[in-house]
């Protein structure tokens, strides 16, 4: 390992490579400053897992060298993992009004409230933590407050981007500030960590105001009961979506946890304003279809999200069907894609007439295409560029046009040590990264057993055998097989398994059979023999013994 007690380096634990999971570490001197602590999706690469995180492991055992956390904006991909993980860090974190609302929510419900320290820093404001000056910077982006983070060091200047876009009119929240961003790149910066997202997308994002136009045109013409769902902390589009709506004569009800946590921080920090309150939950059922509009979660097909189980009418309280509308005002995130087209057609397949941004201009990104990145590397002129946030096409498709912009890119992954300053700017040394899983109300690793297991059960299924055996190592009655997914009760081979098992079990060598843990062992391997001989799979196997 390299000597992280002198100078200046940057190591992305999660977020590079990949989309989501944003956990960014930079080292000054030995001192460590955090930003951001995201979740991501597990999605087709990952069925067994629905939210995954970065593992914190490398600054986790360094925690006493950690100086704090800093929180760029409000979104999932860069918050949603602070309450699971803060244990294994405990330092101050450090947020806008709107990110640190929405952080307290979490905390509460993860009993965090009264241990982890949150020092709220306004936009644009500047502050300190050990051998860092920092100062935040206003970016647009599809969440209130998002801030770029101009970092000063002896060694030099950093301006880390997080999420932003160029955009005029972003309705709630403020535009990015180039005058504070040329005024950093009059300064001299070293390096720029910057969103490589949209790098592969050719001219402008495109603006929130034209987003709340076209929806405003498009629900005024719609009859029947509309719903529309985005992402939750996306405050600007819940504003255009409820207006657009009262336009229309139509009252807005919320459907999903995770939008009445936002939009209750929203109008905590002055938000949604002249936005009139949302209709409860259980009163949508008795508002006419045709004065009612619903904001609803899960527009990535999130398996237990609202919109998923409405689709699959498993909803408590609601149901859509013929002559209803449903308008995704989101895009798909890679690795979605299969999870939203399941919604979609179960929706389809119910009669609901279904709506997405390639028929109707009802979302923009909330990331920079290139021509937003080029203007900001002519603004900031950093020496060198480093992309993050991306998947390793638009890493790569943003360090070419860095180039262009005479910068000079260095590519990275999840666990690479860039040494920034004094000298060589290059990858000196890797860290260990991994992954964890949200699992119910616990964290584990993807891959530990647990996951491994689910893997195996999901591939090959499981199979459990019950034998009950006497003192004297004697076989009371018949042994019994379950393996659901496996063998149906009225499958010939179930009977059939369970026999040889039981055979097999009483051709064991007698002394064996007074040994429980010998047994169990031998048991657990014959079974498995038995289903791989049958069946061409290598199940799971467990056996319960019961000694009588």
């Amino acid at each position: 390992m390299s000597d992280t007690r002198h100078g200046l380096s940057f190591l992305p634990l999660g977020g590079t490579g990949e989309i989501g999971m944003n956990l960014n570490l930079y080292n000054c001197d030995g001192q460590y400053l955090a930003i951001d602590c995201g979740i991501g999706f597990g999605g087709n690469e990952f069925p067994e897992a629905e939210i995954l995180m970065p593992d914190p492991r490398y600054i986790a055992e360094r925690r006493e060298d950690l100086l704090g956390l800093v929180i760029t904006h409000a979104h999932e991909d860069h918050i949603g993992a602070v309450a699971h993980l803060w244990r294994r860090l405990r330092c101050p974190i450090y947020a806008t009004p709107f990110a640190a609302a929405v952080l307290r929510r979490k905390l509460g419900e993860a009993q965090l409230l009264n241990e982890a320290r949150i020092r709220t820093i306004e936009p644009g404001g500047s502050f300190e933590i050990g051998p860092f000056a920092l100062q935040f910077i206003n970016v647009s982006h599809s969440v209130p407050e998002a801030q770029a983070l101009a970092i000063r060091t002896r060694y030099g200047n950093i301006l880390h981007t997080g999420d932003w876009k160029l955009d005029a009119h972003p309705l709630v929240g403020r535009s990015t500030d180039l005058a504070a961003l040329e005024a950093f790149g009059d300064e001299g910066v070293l390096a720029m960590v910057c969103d490589s997202t949209n790098a592969m997308v050719e001219g402008e994002t495109g603006s929130e105001a034209t987003v709340r136009r076209a929806l405003t045109g498009l629900i005024a013409g719609i009859s029947g009961r509309i719903a529309v769902t985005c992402f939750a902390s996306n405050i600007a589009r819940v504003e255009s979506i409820a207006l657009a709506a009262e336009a229309a004569g139509r009252s807005v009800g919320l459907v999903g946890r995770s939008l009445r946590n936002m939009t209750a921080a929203a109008r905590e920090c002055g938000y949604l304003a002249n936005v009139r309150e949302f209709i409860r939950e259980d009163d949508i059922e008795d508002m006419p279809d045709d004065n009612l509009l619903i904001i609803i979660t899960g527009s990535q097909g999130e398996p237990r999200s609202a919109l998923a189980r409405i689709a699959s009418d498993t909803h408590r309280n609601i149901a859509f069907g013929a002559g209803d509308t449903v308008i995704f005002s989101s895009r798909m995130i890679p690795g979605n894609e299969r999870a939203v087209g399941a919604v979609q057609d179960n929706l389809v397949r119910r009669g609901v007439r279904v709506l997405t941004d390639a028929d109707h201009m009802v979302h923009v990104s909330g990331h920079p295409a290139r021509d937003e990145l080029r203007k900001l590397y002519q603004i900031v002129r950093p020496r060198y560029a480093v992309p993050v946030h991306g998947e390793w096409r638009h890493l790569a498709a943003h360090a070419a046009l860095a180039k262009e912009e005479g910068a000079k890119p260095v590519m990275l992954e999840d666990g690479d040590i860039l040494a920034l300053a004094p000298n060589a700017f290059e990858v000196v040394d890797s860290a260990p990264v991994g992954k964890l899983v949200l699992d119910g109300n616990r964290v584990v690793p993807l891959s530990g057993g647990v996951l491994q297991a689910r893997r195996r059960m999901l591939a090959n299924g499981v199979v459990v055998g019950s034998v009950a055996i006497d003192r004297e190592g004697r076989i009371a009655g018949q042994p019994a097989v379950s393996a659901p997914g496996l063998l149906d009760l009225d499958d010939p081979d179930y009977n059939t398994v369970a026999a040889e098992f039981g055979d097999a079990l009483a051709d064991l060598p007698h002394s064996l059979r007074l040994d429980d843990e010998a047994l169990a062992e031998a048991a657990r391997s014959t079974l498995r023999r038995l289903l791989g001989k049958r069946l061409q799979k290598r199940p799971l196997v467990d056996v319960h013994l019961l000694r009588v």
